[in-house]
């Protein structure tokens, strides 16, 4: 009996999903999503509202018809488009899970940047700004308030729902306080505080960021219960609390750096703390988590050779390594994982 002949379609897939990433992409940076809202509008209406040439506004809107990212009444010139339940949630900007700030941002920097993997991969050096400019790219964000402002509210997307699980699935009970190192807009702390009125945050992040992680505190009403502190993680001691957090934090630094901040961590906490690492954790195998390793492929982008995704296991190496007694890895949403170190 003959082999059945193989099939070539998952690697034209795979090949050509630039056309499908690329069609989202463009949707959520002309604010197609969010100009839809609750409405329901013809194909001519929806394109003369984004301000689209005739000629693609069918191929596009429907493109993410097919894609199941807009739905469809009707067929023809009279038919209507509509947000899906899932764009309506994510991707209208009114909405309080909005993450189309990470698209946004992918659109603009990531995707240009990833034509270059090819180079970095032979190099080992950043494809991004710092190929133009000559700077890194925190020092590009943190001399650009609006590239800041975007880049937070970007982290802040793409996070939310990471986050909340975390409040949800770890046992804060025998805690009082927390730090989040790195907390950026201190949606970490919001959502903790939120679901754990016992428990007393504080957002800790540089000077620059204070003031956009002060007023998201202050909108979410959490302002007695969230200190917004500014320091350097790496000059002196991090902020003492039950439970340091970081959230998306070790991955953006090299070897060395990352066993500094694991060891700063254990360092701030008292006997029975934890410390907990959000990140797209690798599987121990290096087999199964593909966008873990599209994120390392995504910091190689970003910061060439000094920085790189991880598996629970290297966590675990780490965190022993500082003194931590034991860790576990903990599902939170889709790819990610809280590395979790407990110290005796």
């Amino acid at each position: 009996m003959s082999a059945a002949p193989l099939d070539p379609t998952p690697i034209l897939e795979t090949a050509f999903a630039f056309f499908g990433s690329r069609t989202l992409l463009a949707a959520a940076e002309l604010g197609l999503f969010t100009r839809l809202g609750d409405e329901a509008l013809t194909a001519g209406e929806l394109g003369g509202a984004l301000e689209l040439h005739e000629r693609g506004t069918y191929d596009f809107f429907d493109a993410l018809v097919a894609m199941r990212f807009l739905d469809r009444d009707g067929d023809g010139p009279s038919a209507r488009y509509r947000n899906t339940p899932a764009t309506r949630q994510f991707l209208v900007r009114t909405s309080p899970a909005y993450l189309g700030g990470i698209l946004e941002m992918a659109s603009a920097r990531l995707y240009p940047f990833w034509a270059d993997l090819p180079e970095g991969l032979r190099t080992g050096r950043p494809q991004n700004e710092v190929k133009r400019t000559g700077r890194a790219v925190f020092e590009e964000l943190y001399a650009d308030p609006a590239k800041l402002e975007q880049f937070l509210a970007a982290m802040a997307g793409i996070s939310r729902g990471n986050f909340a699980a975390l409040a949800q699935k770890f046992d804060f009970s025998s805690y009082r306080t927390l730090c989040d190192v790195g907390g950026a807009a201190g949606i970490l702390s919001i959502e903790v505080a939120k679901a754990h009125p016992h428990m007393a945050c504080t957002s800790f992040d540089l000077p620059v960021v204070a003031p956009i992680a002060a007023r998201t505190v202050d909108a979410a009403g959490l302002s007695g219960r969230i200190e917004v502190a500014s320091g350097d993680f790496f000059s002196g001691p991090l902020p003492k609390a039950d439970v340091i957090t970081m959230g998306m934090i070790l991955h953006d630094w090299n070897l060395e750096k990352k066993k500094h901040l694991v060891k700063a961590a254990y360092d701030a906490l008292p006997p029975g703390g934890a410390f907990v690492a959000v990140e797209h954790l690798i599987d121990d195998a290096r087999r199964e988590n593909a966008f873990g390793l599209w994120m390392s492929l995504n910091m190689l982008i970003e910061f060439g050779d000094q920085a790189f995704d991880f598996t629970g296991a290297d966590f675990d190496g780490w965190a022993r390594e500082a003194g931590f007694a034991r860790t576990e890895v903990l599902h939170l949403a889709g790819p990610c994982s809280a590395g979790i170190a407990y110290k005796a």
